[in-house]
Parts: structure tokens; sequence; C-alpha cells
């Protein structure tokens, strides 16, 4: 190879080998300045823009606007434990006069040495108002000797109960500071199954936690957490201590207060939470506000559902409303008219689909207030109104819906199957007799089998429906009458 064919050679790489460079370092701007024109380039080389802002799927801008409206709640609860030491004093031994005043004198008396010890718990609530209401759970704080509220910016106040109301475990707390944020209450009516929803708590005291899922259900009952229940059901993990902690929609607004989970004996979440819905709750939190208590209407009647079959059987085309088991005498639905039997499908224009609408519907209307009914009766509709009247204490309800008997059933207090007194029971609704409430252990009968809870349906084979027929029934009865018993869905005799 001659000399000048060797340079041209050289001239010839060379050149290739800058174009080479020139096309490389093309591509390398391209993709640093983002420009991704080119078809065959690898999605993970797309740098992000730094200047954009979180996922349009993140729940981030939510959550930064929620957190600071959730609290911490710490209470402590005094409570007397025995030691353990108890019996009597040997005979001959003389007691330290320091401890005389905690055993007595200790000559062959009984003896036990008092103790208090601090319960404490933890849970969550929701600032409702720029100026230190906090919704929460009543059992988070029942029985609290001292409660701490801990902001998210670890400003700690004291705070005092302003009310509770144990029947749908709410309690309304208030502490001493202003400018608060507050959360947005919305319409949980407005709610639906599928919808996308936040838990936010302080489970297990580890700090504030945000776990999401969806709304599982809707109006859930029958649960035994409480006695008024028209849960919202959700799957997003709800652990000890969110309870009082919000549940809110995919706009950062309050729709639930956290209240219990399914648990089976886990003590964890396992997918099945309920919450208080925020319209039941917001209605309690203004009366305990405003008047210091809740009160509720009272209608005075027992209802039921009404199955396919009762439907057939009351000439409805298909099962709707609540069906009218019973009627309290005197009670504001029996001076109205209303009878057994009566089905109300609508109350003030809205149509009643079952009995536990109806029944939340009644106790959400302030007492006086007149509820206009439609009722289907003999085959036909009928329209008429019931002024309502307020929901007797249990300490009124037991004294005058309730007997005690003398002679052979002295010391069984029985009430009215209707009675509001009676339904923690948890009695069907079509049940007939009169419910045994209590038993005094002394009473000649506590030791028949008879228990707290049966049903008293005869007395001698004489039916009773009420405390009035079981009165007279009693006394014509004489000794050791014999009691037809409906007990957990089984009739037994007892002889009494």
């Amino acid at each position: 190879m001659n000399m000048q064919r060797f340079k041209g050679r050289i001239r010839a790489i060379a050149v290739a080998t800058v174009f080479g460079l020139v096309v490389a370092t093309g591509f390398g701007v391209s993709r640093l300045r983002g420009d991704n024109q080119s078809t065959n380039e690898p999605p993970w080389l797309k740098l992000a823009n730094p200047e954009e802002g979180p996922s349009r799927n993140s729940f981030a801008p939510i959550v930064k606007k929620v957190l600071p409206e959730v609290v911490n709640i710490s209470s402590t609860k005094v409570v007397k434990t025995p030691t353990g030491f108890s019996g009597e004093m040997p005979e001959g031994m003389q007691m330290d006069p320091f401890f005389r005043q905690f055993f007595g004198n200790g000559s062959g008396h009984q003896f036990d040495v008092p103790r208090e010890d601090c319960e404490r718990a933890l849970g969550s609530g929701v600032i409702v108002s720029p100026n230190g209401y906090i919704l929460t759970n009543n059992h988070v704080v029942a029985g609290a000797t001292e409660i701490l509220v801990t902001t998210p910016d670890k400003h700690e106040f004291k705070a005092r109960v302003v009310g509770t109301d144990p029947r749908t475990d709410i309690a309304v707390l208030k502490i001493d500071a202003t400018n608060l944020p507050a959360i947005t209450i919305a319409d949980s009516s407005k709610i639906q199954v599928g919808d996308l929803v936040l838990a936010i708590g302080d489970p297990f005291g580890v700090g504030e936690t945000v776990t999401s899922g969806i709304v599982s259900a809707t109006g859930r009952t029958n649960l035994g957490i409480e006695d008024y229940e028209d849960f919202i059901q959700t799957d997003a993990p709800i652990n000890p201590g969110n309870s009082g902690g919000a549940l809110v929609n995919d706009r950062g607004e309050l729709i639930g207060i956290n209240t219990a989970i399914l648990s089976h004996g886990s003590g964890g979440n396992q997918g099945v939470g309920f919450a208080v819905p925020s319209n039941l709750a917001r209605n309690v939190m203004d009366q305990i506000v405003k008047n210091g208590k809740v009160t509720r209407a009272y209608m005075g009647v027992s209802i039921q559902e009404v199955s396919p079959e009762l439907a057939k059987a009351f000439g409805e085309a298909e099962p709707r409303g609540a069906l009218v088991g019973d009627v309290t005498p005197g009670s504001p639905a029996a001076k109205s008219g209303l009878q057994k039997g009566d089905i109300i499908v609508e109350l003030n224009g809205t149509p009643i689909t079952d009995s536990n609408q109806l029944r939340m519907a009644i106790s959400m209307m302030a007492p006086g207030t007149t509820a206009n009914l439609k009722v289907w009766r003999n085959g036909g509709e009928h329209e008429m109104s019931v002024k309502l009247g307020e929901l007797p204490t249990d300490k009124e309800q037991a004294s005058v819906q309730t007997t005690n008997p003398q002679g052979a059933l002295e010391g069984v207090t029985v009430g009215n199957v209707s009675d509001p007194a009676v339904q923690q029971f948890n009695l069907p609704a079509n049940t007939q007799g009169v419910v045994v409430t209590s038993i005094d252990p002394a009473s000649p009968v506590a030791d028949s089998g008879l228990r707290q809870g049966d049903v008293i349906q005869e007395v001698n084979h004489q039916p009773v429906r009420n405390v009035s027929e079981f009165d007279q029934a009693v006394s014509k009865a004489g000794k050791n009458p014999l009691l037809l018993v409906s007990r957990e869905g089984n009739t037994l005799f007892i002889a009494a």
C-alpha cells in the first residue's frame, strides 16, 4: 500500500468518527431537553417535570387539608380495684392503727385494700369549629376524669365534655382555643356505595395515619353496637385509636365519625369498619351545644319489617313501609288513631322503605313536631297526622310502663314489649306478651328458672298482651301460677 492510499483511508475513518460523534451528541441533547420525538425511545428515559404538581390520582392535597383538623384524644379514668387481700383477721391479731382506717377494726370482719388505678385510653377527634368544639365518640371519653387534646402541631389542651349521647356514641368536647382549622361537614345522605373515602385518626397512638377505601354499604343497622344505628360501612382500614376520627370524601369533607370495626376477636381491622353519618352526628352535636342534652321525638309504636309474605297478607303489591305491631296506650300514635296492622308507607312525603328508616327519621325530629303519615290499612292508603311527644327517659319508662306484682311473682318486674325500655333485649317486633326486665334474687320465683329477657305470654293459660292484662291475670292466679314463656324463639312452661 502506497502512502497516498494510506492517508486517504485515514481521512475516511476520521470523517466517519466525527460524524458519529455529532449524531450521538445530537441525540444526547435531545433526551436531556425532553425532546421525545424518537419513537424508539424507552419510556423510562423520560424525565419528570419538577414544576408539575402531584399525580392527579394522589390524595396528598386532601390529606394536607384535613390532617390539621383531626386531633388526638387521651383520656384518663380513675377506677378502684381490690388488691386481692381479703378474708378475716386471725383471732388475737391486732391491726396497726394506720391500716385500720382502710380495714375497719379488724376484729373478725372482712377486710380489703382499696386501690385506685388509672386507666388511659387513646382516641381521635375532629375539630368542627374554629373556637374549639370537637366531635368524637362517647366511648372515647366516657367516665374520664381528665381529657387531653393534642393537635397535629403538638399543642396540648385540657378539654371539657360539653355533652354526650351514648345512644349514638357521639360526644362533644370544648378546648380553649381560637382560629383553629375546622372541617367542612358534608351531607351524608348524598354518599353512595363505591364512593372513595379516607379514614383519618391516631391508631395505636403512633401518630396521625391515613387509610383509603370505598363506601361498601350505607344504612347498616341491627349490629347491636348502639341504640340508634344508621352506619356507613367502609373497607378503609380502621384500627383501635381511630375511634372518633374523621371519615372524609374525596373533597376532604366530613361524612362520618369512625366508630367501630368488625374484628372477630382479633382487635384489628378486617376490612369492615363503621362510621356514624355526619348528618346524625351533626344533629346530636347541635342539640348538645344548644341545650346541653339530646331530646328525641316519640310516636309510641312497635314496628317491624314488611316481608313479602306479610305484604301479600295485607294486600300490598310489594314489601314496603313499616308494619305497626303494637301501639302504646296513651301515646301520640294512640291519640292519632294509629292501629296495629297499619303499614306506614310515607313520612312527610318521603317513602318509607323499612322500619329502621322510620325509627331514625322520627328520632331526629323535635318533640312537638307534627308527622304527616301515609298509612296502608284495609287495602287502601289513608293520610293521618301524629303530633310527636318527647321520648321518655329510661327512669320515666321504668316507672310508667313496668309493673312489679305482689304474691307469687313478687320481685319480678315486667314491661310492655313496645316500650323503648325493653328494646335492649332485641326481641322480634311481633313478640306478644310482657318482658321480664329484672328479677330480685330474694324473690320467691328467683329459683324457678325464669330469666331476665323472658317473654311471659300466659299466666295459668290466660293470654297476656300487656302490663295491665298481666296484673289482672296474676291477681287471679293465686299461689304457684303456671307461666308460658317465650325464650330465644322457643316456648316453655315455668311453675312459679
